[in-house]
């Protein structure tokens, strides 16, 4: 009798392939980097080409002379992260700012740890919290959209403001409640779905956003799981500071418009490498995520809290990987 040899798992093999994903993250990603442009004009298009290049020119350097094995710039994950570093960046940053992020993000958090795959936290996100604490000034000059500013005939090329999240913050520091915040900067949550207000590259358009999430859903590339964990956590928990105190807290929608919730939750939490694998575990991975937001946001002194939830619940996948497992087949 012959024996019966069986190879390893896994035995049904899919079509798709790293660059195929990535391709389709850079699809996804287009809607709001093209209003983006719209909005802010040429220099969005800068931040991108730079971040582009630098992280794929830094993964192509490291893989060549320092591991010396083949590159691996071909499979658009170093792109996909030049991109995402773009929009998370005030639209008026210099060239050299995201040119170091982009090295950062690549060269420390990703090859560091062996390349894709094998890194520990999103390499965007952590390059955006690189530059923040590094560049704390440059990252927090925002600029209204050049689009009202052409449309409204204003005879200059940027109006420098602050994010409605920091608007929020510093007037409910200086005793104002929140009607006379919204009622004082004419705050609209039409504006906020798209987008009149400060903020960076991608927080532009939610309903640029929300399109690019769809694609991805539709491709079957991300599962929903993490990002309606989050925006529904997000919205909870604000929901109950909310209705404790709605002079002093912000409601559910104005937490999941304004800020990085959208960009961070549909882009950056579903990363592949830095999130968790079973549904179960991508659910409190989510919640977490969503829940260290709102305390930030409420509690810290940074306005936004989104990019330091992400990376702190990045560092907890491994034990939800690990402990958090789905149920086997046939159990």
């Amino acid at each position: 009798m012959k024996k019966l040899i069986v190879s390893p798992s896994p035995h049904i093999h899919s079509a798709d392939s790293t660059r195929k994903i990535m391709r389709d993250v850079l699809i996804a990603m287009a809607p709001a980097f093209l209003v983006s442009v719209w909005f802010f004009g040429m220099s969005v298009i800068m931040l991108a080409l730079v971040g582009v290049l630098a992280c794929v020119l830094t993964e192509w350097l490291i893989t060549k002379f320092l591991m010396k094995r083949k590159s691996t710039v071909s499979d658009l994950s170093a792109a996909v992260t030049g991109v995402l570093l773009a929009l998370n960046l005030p639209p008026n940053s210099p060239w050299w700012l995201i040119a170091v992020g982009a090295v950062f993000s690549i060269g420390v958090v990703k090859m560091s740890f062996g390349g894709l795959g094998q890194n520990i936290f999103n390499p965007a996100i952590a390059g955006r919290v690189f530059l923040l604490i590094s560049f704390p000034t440059l990252m927090t000059d925002w600029s209204l959209p050049d689009f009202w500013l052409r449309a409204s005939g204003a005879g200059v090329d940027a109006v420098s403001g602050a994010t409605p999240l920091a608007i929020v913050k510093e007037g409910l520091a200086g005793g104002m409640t929140m009607d006379e915040i919204f009622a004082a900067n004419g705050f609209t949550y039409s504006e906020m779905l798209f987008a009149r207000i400060g903020g960076s590259v991608g927080e532009v358009s939610a309903v640029a956003l929300i399109i690019g999430f769809i694609y991805l859903l539709a491709r079957k590339v991300v599962k929903p799981h993490i990002p309606l964990a989050i925006i529904c956590t997000i919205f909870i928990f604000s929901g109950i500071f909310w209705l404790i105190d709605p002079q002093y807290y912000t409601d559910p929608v104005f937490n999941i418009l304004t800020g990085g919730v959208l960009l961070g939750s549909f882009f950056m939490a579903t990363d592949y490498a830095t999130s968790p694998m079973g549904k179960t575990a991508m659910v409190i991975y989510g919640v977490g995520i969503g829940l260290i937001t709102v305390i930030i946001r409420y509690f810290g002194s940074y306005p936004e809290g989104i990019s330091f939830a992400i990376l702190i619940m990045n560092s907890v996948v491994p034990l939800l990987n690990k402990y958090v497992k789905p149920r086997k087949f046939g159990r």
